[in-house]
């Protein structure tokens, strides 16, 4: 059997891959809709705190000697100690203002972080280990999957689901999304908005995090691996609509098998193919799949 002229392994394979993909493109979508959505704020530091977090899982693995999964809880928690700085000293004053500030302030802040790590560091690429635990593969017959990869799509939907969730379902995701609405009337019930703000970019800053310390073992650790892939990201977001945490979980999904669906008809294009789909979105709905009006 065949699907586009190529046998159906072939086809279902790079499915397969584009899933991977997909799902680191679903988890950093994830904290930038986040961050978009609870503080009107356009994060394009994005891809440097998903550098970071590979940074920070190397650097605990060489010079601490801090394994992989303790470094999955650490690295995270440490980038986002960090975004919490960037917010406290910098963001909060920006609040009210276009987002133009914000996009021009977060963008410094990527080349400075991109600037010190490539100074300290150089632009080549790290090497991190896949942990042992995961070593080995799944056949899966019409294709041989590292299990390590099985795990990073695994990990990424466990995540988007428990942040959907908590944003979406539980009484803290309600107060957030009316302290985005009415941060006068939040803050009348007794309830501290700015430390609400500032954890909430903590938290989608710890996202990126995440997605970095994921992704070392599988990509090259150097400081421009979040450069490319944070317009990318962007372009998701846009996709699934501006602040949706549903549209930005089924977007990176979706799109990453897209892509990877797009190698196997016309490879050259697979580069590209996200976007085409950002304009087609765009003109037909303007505020995205998921988004509104």
């Amino acid at each position: 059997m065949s699907i586009f002229g190529y046998p159906l392994s072939v086809v279902l394979g790079q499915l397969m891959l584009g899933l991977v993909n997909g799902s680191f493109y679903a988890l950093l979508s994830l904290g930038l809709a986040v961050i978009f959505g609870l503080m009107r704020v356009v994060n394009f530091a994005h891809g440097a705190f998903y550098m970071l977090g590979a940074y920070a899982a190397w650097i605990m693995l060489s010079v601490l000697g801090i394994g992989y999964w303790w470094a999955l809880l650490l690295a995270p928690l440490a980038v986002g100690l960090f975004g919490v700085l960037i917010e406290r000293l910098f963001l909060r004053h920006l609040y009210g203002l276009d987002p133009l500030y914000g996009l021009l302030l977060t963008f410094a802040v990527a080349l400075i972080c991109e600037g010190v790590l490539r100074y300290e560091f150089g632009s080549s690429g790290q090497s991190y280990p896949v942990p042992e635990l995961l070593h080995g593969v799944f056949n899966l017959g019409f294709m041989v999957l590292p299990i390590y990869r099985a795990w990073v799509i695994v990990a990424s939907l466990l995540v988007c689901l428990t942040t959907w969730f908590v944003i979406e379902r539980t009484s803290l995701g309600a107060t957030l999304r009316a302290a985005t609405e009415n941060a006068r009337l939040v803050q009348a019930f007794g309830i501290n908005v700015p430390m609400m703000v500032m954890l909430t970019y903590g938290g989608g800053v710890a996202l990126a995090a995440f997605a970095g310390v994921l992704s070392a073992p599988v990509l090259q650790v150097n400081p421009f691996m979040g450069t490319s892939l944070v317009i990318v990201i962007f372009a998701v977001v846009v996709i699934g609509g501006m602040g949706s945490i549903l549209g930005a979980v089924v977007s990176g999904l979706v799109l990453g098998m897209v892509e990877g669906l797009t190698k196997v008809v016309y490879a050259p294009a697979s580069n590209i193919v996200v976007f085409i789909i950002m304009v087609l979105v765009l003109i037909w709905r303007p505020a995205g799949l998921f988004g509104k009006e």
